[in-house]
């Protein structure tokens, strides 16, 4: 059974640091396309950031380039969200995503997301 716990959210001012971490579980990290996607208030599920095991460049949306960072610990078969310089636009709830894929077919599962709020 796969199971995706994201930590680290919480209440922060713009500007400030949060580092968000998923644990997974049933599946490992390296050998899935892991991903952080985010949901606004009012907004429709976005993707954020992205490792892949096939490429070596991550990939992030526009708006965060630069300021996040997603990083991955093979050891802890963890998946981390740096997020520096936050701003209200980006709060959300963050979900931590992973894929992999079986026999030709994709798998996706979702962790129960953690609630980012930017405000002063």
């Amino acid at each position: 059974q796969v199971q995706l716990v994201e930590s680290g959210g919480g209440l922060i001012e713009p500007g400030g640091s949060l580092n968000l971490a998923c644990e997974a579980s049933g599946i490992t990290v390296s050998s899935a396309t892991m991903k952080w996607y985010r949901q606004g208030p009012g907004k429709e599920r976005e993707l954020v950031a992205m490792y892949t095991m096939v490429t070596s460049s991550p990939y992030y949306k526009d708006s965060v380039e630069g300021r996040f960072t997603i990083s991955r610990d093979d050891a802890k078969n963890m998946v981390f969200l740096q997020m520096n310089d936050l701003k209200p636009e980006d709060t959300a709830v963050y979900y931590c995503n992973a894929v992999r894929v079986a026999s030709g077919r994709e798998y996706a599962y979702w962790g129960q997301g953690t609630q980012v709020t930017v405000s002063a």
